[in-house]
């Protein structure tokens, strides 16, 4: 075969690795490849000694040379792409569960896969064997917790609320992840975060969620049960929270009776990150934090993720594994086992193979984001377009027509990516692709609001002073990890005065010219001319804090240097403020950090709506972002805390926004970016359509684009319930499912779970079920014939719900079946369902899955039974009660 020549160059480097130790695999069986993995791995882990096994505990696992173990870092994410630079990226996962369409969830985790083996290839290279963090194969996705309540900044990381829907789409993607080769793996897929795990995210290491039994098994544990029943998933990733009094990642109900026992899961449990730190210092779980790593290996946890920003040098990651054994608290046995699955895995990923023998090594380099690839997000990007309304407005003509594109976020390309995502080689934002696909017409843009918008002016020299003298003191530390939120106790290495904080404008000491981690932390006054409310934050290419007299104002674990972060800070007039910036620089590469500022004005901006009144039709691009909503984070906006929302509304200043372009009397289309629902109640009455957009990836603005046009014919659907406002809602921190998601929730929601519009229309028919009653271990064939009754080819998202025999713990109605199908216009299809023994269950309020006896209502259409959408109904008899096992 003719391979290309980094392919070449690949395959000799990794055979000459290997190549002695397959030499020695007589003697060595762990070095055997025809010997099974577990057995492999036994011989390998009772050759290490009590430190060397203490050191494979942890994400950075040292490298063993005497053994020819590298060191292998077992944190990577993917959770919609590589989280990488150079990589596709693929809509958040919010929007890949609005296309329910597992088949093409899989097509995309296959992609993902596949870029994870290049990128893993090429840090072996850089690195001579061995892979740092984001550089491995074992990848912590998908998260499939379920999104109970949309206040939750997380939730657009899942599939949405419905459990159902969540297991289709982990099943598919763990598949598509892991490869289908009976030996190897592709890469190793973990779902997250197990169990009963969604907010809020600033109690989410000390939280005791309480939850019965009921709700676990109904709501909370089905798509984890699918992914390591159905999907063989290699890894389980344990939560931060306790549940019913026991921490997540030591919980006998979870890791014990339902994931091992129950379940039969043969991979390894990895936790979340200080996970097992919180056990003691959060949870007080136990007493000291070598019984609390003790219990959470007992429990069955086998990896703990405990650094992540820096590499480490000493021992204090795996210090508590020693202290563990050598007090009495843990045998080394337990450590056997959990090392055993840890080796397990790598053997199964052929990191102790010939690479000639692992197919997944062959991959050719050029299908890391290549034009395949590519097609491949804007394909999904188009059928995760939700639309919400149409008055006839959409589709927009191509040429010919004024189109005023309205919003920041419509020029922005971050926004698109969402949260844990990498960094595309290039992005599309909706104000390119409005351009490429509307080249015909005239297209003004205006931004509109200061909202959400990430300019601001570099602070001046005449703004900072210290000491009654102008400029900013500056000094340089190495960074002390166990004193990462005290920099002023560490120990300066150099010092000095700067006159602003511009970290490139100023060579670093030659006394920290090699130090990393490397701390830069100025400390001085800041001091405002006029008094009023500002933005304040870093445009920097590292993490920073930043500090206002004494109060935290934004922070960042990474940076962008093209893009402030920002807070907003009230300053007075000529009263200094202190300032205090921590900043630690990229290990390569120079450092980049501006303070940056700009006074508050968030009223609609003129040049806007003079932009929308000399339009034919008005496009606004209006919503929130991951820098609002997301994982536990210092936001200072109205309506958000700590990364989640306390307001389901749009932000005000956009509404005001919006108000003022409608009030122009132009038709205006509102897109929406956002990773949950908003209450849009005043645009659903007032605009004349809203397409839901989600965070769409780096195709976005292209799918965008082809939407509004009528290239891509919508036909996404909602993978949550959108409420009217929080007043519909339970208290956050109540995990009970009463009055949460569609199958619980008694009121009129402004949008339904499952609803969405095409430019087509679609009708139902001919609804065939059994004439007799069927006995609990029978499957239940159901068909249905889907016609387009419209002018244009669409694709119909086909939904089967059942409602249930009245017993006490089944919900009002639940999701069992949905298929996407394509129909050409006047074109029909018969499409089957057979609902199998999980699919026909229910849980009891004792927490028992049962098949109830009796009569059960079933509905078969474009979205819920009893909304808008079209369906067809009918019923059927179950003549028995079957108990399923957990």
């Amino acid at each position: 075969m003719n391979q290309p020549k980094h392919v070449r160059y690949a395959l000799f480097f990794l055979t000459s690795l290997f190549g002695a130790a397959q030499a020695q695999s007589q003697e060595a069986p762990y070095l055997n490849a025809s010997l099974p993995p577990e057995q492999r791995a036994t011989d390998l882990v009772k050759r290490m000694t009590l430190e060397e096994k203490a050191s494979q505990m942890v994400n950075q696992a040292r490298a063993i040379p005497r053994l020819k173990v590298p060191a292998y870092d077992w944190w990577s994410e993917s959770l919609h792409g590589v989280a990488r630079d150079g990589t596709t990226e693929f809509p958040e996962p919010i929007g890949l569960a609005a296309t329910f369409d597992p088949d093409v969830i899989g097509k995309m985790a296959v992609a993902i896969g596949i870029e994870g083996r290049v990128k893993h290839a090429q840090a072996l290279r850089a690195n001579g064997g061995s892979s740092n963090i984001f550089e491995g194969l074992d990848f912590w996705a998908p998260n499939i917790n379920i999104f109970r309540d949309p206040r939750w900044g997380r939730g657009q990381e899942t599939y949405g609320e419905d459990p159902y829907l969540t297991a289709r789409m982990g099943v598919a993607f763990v598949t598509g992840m892991q490869g289908d080769d009976p030996k190897y793996y592709r890469v190793i897929s973990t779902p997250k975060h197990y169990a009963v795990h969604s907010g809020p995210e600033p109690t989410r290491h000390s939280a005791d969620v309480t939850v019965s039994k009921h709700d676990e098994l109904d709501t909370y544990l089905p798509a984890f049960r699918a992914t390591v029943t159905e999907a063989k998933a290699g890894s389980v990733m344990c939560a931060y929270n306790s549940i019913n009094g026991e921490p997540a990642c030591a919980n006998e109900f979870l890791l014990v009776d339902q994931l091992r026992q129950k379940w039969q899961f043969q991979g390894y449990v990895v936790s979340d990150c200080g996970a097992v730190i919180d056990i003691y210092q959060w949870h007080h779980y136990q007493p000291t934090q070598a019984q609390a790593t003790a219990i959470s290996v007992k429990r069955g946890m086998d990896n703990e993720c405990v650094d992540f920003t820096f590499k480490v040098k000493d021992n204090h990651d795996y210090k508590p594994y020693l202290d563990a054994v050598k007090q009495g608290y843990l045998k080394e046995s337990d450590l056997d086992t959990a090392l055993i699955r840890l080796f397990t895995a790598r053997m199964k990923l052929g990191m102790f193979d010939s690479p000639d023998m692992v197919p997944y090594t062959k991959i050719d380099e050029n299908e890391l984001n290549s034009a395949e690839h590519r097609d491949l997000a804007r394909k999904i990007a188009d059928e995760s377009m939700v639309l919400l309304k149409n008055d006839g407005t959409l589709p927009l003509k191509s040429s010919g027509i004024k189109i005023a594109v309205i919003g920041p976020l419509a020029n922005e390309t971050k926004v698109l990516l969402g949260n844990y995502n990498g960094t595309p080689t290039h992005t599309v934002s909706i104000l390119e692709g409005m351009r490429r696909e509307f080249s015909g017409a005239n297209i003004q843009y205006a931004a509109g609001t200061q909202f959400l918008n990430h300019t601001g002016d570099p602070v001046p020299a005449s703004a900072f002073t210290s000491d009654g003298k102008p400029g900013l003191k500056v000094s340089y530390s190495k960074l002390d990890m166990t004193n990462i939120n005290r920099p002023e106790i560490m120990n300066p290495l150099a010092q000095g005065t700067q006159p602003t904080l511009d970290a490139a404008a100023v060579p670093l000491p030659q006394a920290v010219a090699n130090v990393h981690p490397l701390v830069i932390r100025w400390d001085g006054s800041l001091t405002a001319r006029e008094t009023g409310d500002y933005n304040l934050g870093l445009k920097a290419n590292g993490f920073f804090r930043i500090r206002l007299d004494g109060k935290n104002v934004t922070s960042s674990y990474s940076g962008d240097p093209s893009e402030a972060k920002f807070g907003r800070v009230h300053l007075e007039s000529g009263k200094p403020a202190a300032l205090q910036v921590q900043y630690t620089p990229p290990e390569h590469g120079a450092p980049i950090a501006t303070l940056v500022w700009s006074k508050v004005d968030l009223k609609p901006q003129p040049d806007a709506i003079a932009a929308a009144k000399n339009a034919d039709v008005v496009v606004a691009v209006l919503g929130i972002s991951s820098e609002l909503e997301g994982e536990e984070m210092q936001v200072s906006e109205p309506g958000f805390k700590g990364g989640d929302r306390i307001s389901i509304d749009m932000p005000k200043p956009e509404q005001d926004l919006l108000e003022e372009l409608a009030a122009t009397g132009k038709p205006v289309v509102l897109v929406l970016t956002n990773g949950s629902a908003l209450a849009v109640n005043w645009a659903k009455s007032h605009v004349n359509a809203v397409l839901e957009a989600w965070y769409p990836g780096e195709e976005g603005g292209t799918a965008l684009a082809e939407t509004l046009s009528g290239k891509n014919n919508p036909a996404g659907r909602l993978p949550v319930t959108f409420y009217t406002g929080v007043d519909q809602l339970p208290p956050f921190e109540d995990y009970s499912m009463k009055g949460r998601t569609y199958r619980y929730f008694e009121g009129s929601p402004l949008y339904p779970f499952g609803y969405g519009l095409s430019y087509t229309r679609f009708s139902y028919s001919n609804l065939a079920l059994p004439k007799t009653d069927i006995a609990p271990t029978d499957a239940l064939h159901a068909e249905v014939t889907v016609t387009n009754t419209g002018k244009t080819a669409g694709d119909e998202v086909v939904q089967l719900y059942l409602k249930f025999p009245n017993l006490s713990g089944a919900p009002r109605k639940a999701l069992r079946r949905f298929r996407r199908v394509h129909l050409e216009p006047s074109a029909n299809q018969t499409v089957q369902f057979d609902l199998k023994d999980r699919d026909l269950s229910m849980v009891t309020e004792a927490g028992d899955p049962i098949i109830a006896p009796g009569d059960y209502a079933i509905s078969i259409g474009g979205g819920q039974p009893d909304t808008s959408a079209p369906t067809v109904t009918g019923h059927f008899r179950v003549s028995g009660r079957l108990a399923l096992p957990q």
